[in-house]
């Protein structure tokens, strides 16, 4: 052997020599200088108890909590300690069989596993919870109680902002293997619980207790040495007016439709109100899970937030837009006139698109009457304009426009399944009719608001904003500030002021005057309150429901004070059957009293609150939906409803993350609820689908954002 093969050979030996030493080393260390381990190890006389943190409390502008926590237990269950456990008393207090018992074992089981701790049943009844206390060692070491902290309301309003947390999943936990769920943890599933849970959430803590030879806890290990500190959740301080949208909730009561109001000086959001809504308590607490089942398998859908996930043709609010345009382009000045006699019939042998006012009109005329003519003669010289080389770079131009004003695409909000709405583009003209075969006539009721054009409600609140503070805005948001620090940076892109157009303030003064004109002598009177300068504008919109035609959605929207802009409010009434400003108009003026003046205290302004609050306009096919549904449901069971695909559609249009809830839907589709007589009259009923996509050719036109 050549002395290079030996010098290798010390060499590796010398290597596993030390090797060996230092893991003798470390061993010794640990047996002997070391005993927490030891201490832990001993697992039948060492009970490891996990705490969890209050998640962060959210307040109103005003500092009021409106939502907060509460404590409760769950009781939780590691399968293989259940030796000696004295199940026929836990059955007896939780009021179930055997039978029961041990398929909620086995699914356990399947789901965790035999030693991890598992949620045998959550959010314990304090009658559940007081048995329980007493008789706790007979059910120890298998049992044991893990107090929570769970979600309170103080004003049980703002449901689908707030939104709700639920008990993770195995698909929850496969989707976030790096964030440290484990099976028990709750996590926020919709609004800004969902949006800000790694705020929300804080961190867990562990402590170590001694057990007696009753299995009972009698003392904190070491002193509590060992143990780890729960970190409480941060707070969020919000925009929001807990009391305006209370009042927004009462107004649209018995109604579908939303309201979204904004403080066009921050960008936050003062009112976000999806109607009919729910009670946020019947997400939490101990019937959740029931409650849950009857939200999402109703077909009224009410867990969805219209504010943001419902799309509208924006109707005649659309026109302040189209001013907006064609004064900046030059193709109309402030004295440019046309008349109407009796409809628009600039595109030869096309339907002709009526006008309600027979007369000639100026720029702010026709804003205050809301002439169809007016605006339909100013977009075709906006796609006409000789500027352009050809149709296509004109309407490229007018998106670009709309872009800016935030519509066609998602604003970026705080709040989940927010939809971008559609504008049309040149790319899906060309494929629905061909390069060069379609022109203004084509799409000329868009220049009204109607045909291909959707927005969502926070879109036209946020048009109102920059509108109102003459060409700018901040993106629309809740939250403010978060207490301790925006650690992860996330409210950031909620400071800056976007200013995308450079249109000067000249213009958008014509089109304040315009709209202060609506309010003061045109259709949206029923907005007007008293000492102050409200400008506005109403809309109305046809409204199709599967190929048939249905009653009108009304609109109305606007900002006060004309000359110091405090709010920016939108408000849609589905099939009212009305015009923008015989409902909409008024609900929108007492939102505005209420937040500029504080309180409404006229007589005669609180009898009209309290008839607008008592108005039900739920559309007859509503109670025949929730009919037909129920009829279903006893006579297939949810299977059926599987079948159909209803279950994808919901959590579809809902905007539910893929898995979250998974385990209680599969419960939900099982279920066969019991019969119930569905009342005439629904107070706080469950919201459907806004209308499906108008008859038109042209789809998926909307901009990707």
């Amino acid at each position: 052997m050549s002395v290079f093969n030996q010098s290798r050979k010390n060499v590796i030996r010398l290597i596993f020599i030390s090797l060996f030493v230092i893991i003798i080393a470390r061993l010794f260390t640990l047996q002997v200088f070391t005993s927490k381990y030891k201490v832990l190890a001993e697992d039948q006389g060492i009970f490891r108890k996990v705490v969890y943190p209050d998640r962060g409390i959210v307040f109103d502008r005003h500092r009021n909590a409106i939502l907060q926590n509460t404590n409760i237990s769950d009781l939780m269950v590691t399968p293989n300690k259940l030796k000696g456990v004295d199940t026929a008393t836990l059955c007896r207090i939780l009021n179930i069989d055997t039978a029961q018992f041990n398929k909620k074992i086995i699914d356990l089981i399947i789901r965790n596993g035999r030693s991890r701790p598992s949620v045998f049943e959550a959010l314990l009844s304090e009658e559940k919870m007081a048995m329980l206390n007493e008789s706790m060692y007979r059910f120890a070491p298998g049992f044991y109680l893990q107090e929570r902290s769970v979600r309170s309301y103080p004003y049980d309003a703002a449901a689908n902002v707030l939104g709700y947390t639920a008990e993770v999943d195995t698909n929850f936990l496969k989707r976030h293997p790096q964030e440290g769920y484990v099976s028990g943890d709750y996590a926020g599933m919709t609004g800004l619980e969902r949006s800000y849970e790694r705020v929300l959430m804080g961190e867990r803590g562990i402590e170590y207790w001694k057990r007696d030879n009753k299995n009972r806890l009698t003392e904190k290990l070491e002193k509590g040495v060992y143990d780890t500190n729960a970190i409480a959740g941060q707070n969020l301080h919000t925009s929001l007016d807990i009391e305006l949208q209370q009042l927004g909730e009462k107004l649209m009561q018995n109604k579908l439709g939303s309201i979204v109001a904004i403080d066009p000086r921050t960008g936050g959001i003062l009112a976000m109100v999806s109607a009919p809504t729910y009670q946020p308590k019947y997400l939490t607490g101990s019937e959740r899970r029931k409650h849950f089942s009857e939200l999402f398998l109703n077909p009224a859908l009410p867990l969805l937030n219209r504010t943001v996930s419902a799309t509208y043709s924006p109707g005649s609010t659309f026109k302040t837009l189209q001013a907006l345009i064609g004064l900046h382009e030059g193709v109309i000045s402030t004295d440019t006139r046309f008349s109407c006699s009796g409809a628009f019939y600039g595109c030869g042998g096309a339907k002709p698109m009526r006008c309600l006012d027979v007369g000639t009109f100026d720029l702010r005329s026709a804003i205050t009457i809301s002439d169809n003519t007016y605006f339909a003669n100013v977009m075709m010289r906006v796609i006409n304009n000789p500027k352009f080389p050809n149709i296509d770079s004109a309407l490229r131009s007018w998106d670009n426009y709309m872009y800016a004003f935030g519509l066609g695409r998602k604003l970026g909000v705080d709040v989940p399944s927010e939809k971008s709405g559609n504008i049309p583009t040149p790319d899906s003209y060309n494929k629905v009719y061909g390069e060069g075969h379609w022109n203004f006539c084509t799409f000329r009721s868009v220049s009204i608001g109607q045909g291909e054009v959707d927005v969502t409600p926070l879109q036209v609140a946020n048009e109102m904003a920059y509108i109102a503070n003459k060409g700018w805005y901040i993106t629309p948001h809740v939250v403010d500030s978060i207490e301790g620090g925006d650690r992860f940076n996330i409210l950031d892109k909620y400071k800056n002021p976007i200013e995308p157009t450079d249109i000067p303030d000249s213009i958008f003064e014509v089109v304040h005057d315009g709209m202060q004109g609506v309010v003061d002598r045109g259709t949206g009177a029923g907005a007007k309150v008293a000492d102050i300068a409200i400008c506005g504008k109403t809309g109305t919109v046809e409204n199709y429901y599967r190929g048939v035609k249905q009653q009108n959605h009304s609109f109305f929207c606007g900002f006060a004070p004309r000359d110091n802009p405090r709010i920016a409010i939108m408000c849609v009434v589905e099939n009212s059957g009305r015009f923008g400003g015989t409902y909409a108009a008024p609900i929108v003026g007492l939102m505005i009293e209420k937040y500029l003046k504080d309180s409404i205290t006229d007589k005669a302004r609180l009898a009209r609150l309290e008839q607008l609050s008592n108005l039900n306009l739920m559309p007859p096919r509503i109670f025949a939906e929730l009919r037909k549904q129920d009829s279903l449901r006893h006579s297939k069971d949810s299977a059926y409803l599987l079948a159909k695909g209803y279950i994808k559609i919901v959590k579809d249009t809902i905007g539910l993350e893929d898995g979250v809830d998974s385990e209680e839907l599969e419960k939900a589709k099982k279920e066969k609820p019991k019969s119930e007589n569905i009342p005439d009259t629904i107070v706080k009923s469950p919201a459907i689908l806004p209308d499906e996509k108008r008859i038109s050719p042209v789809i998926d036109t909307a901009r990707k954002s």
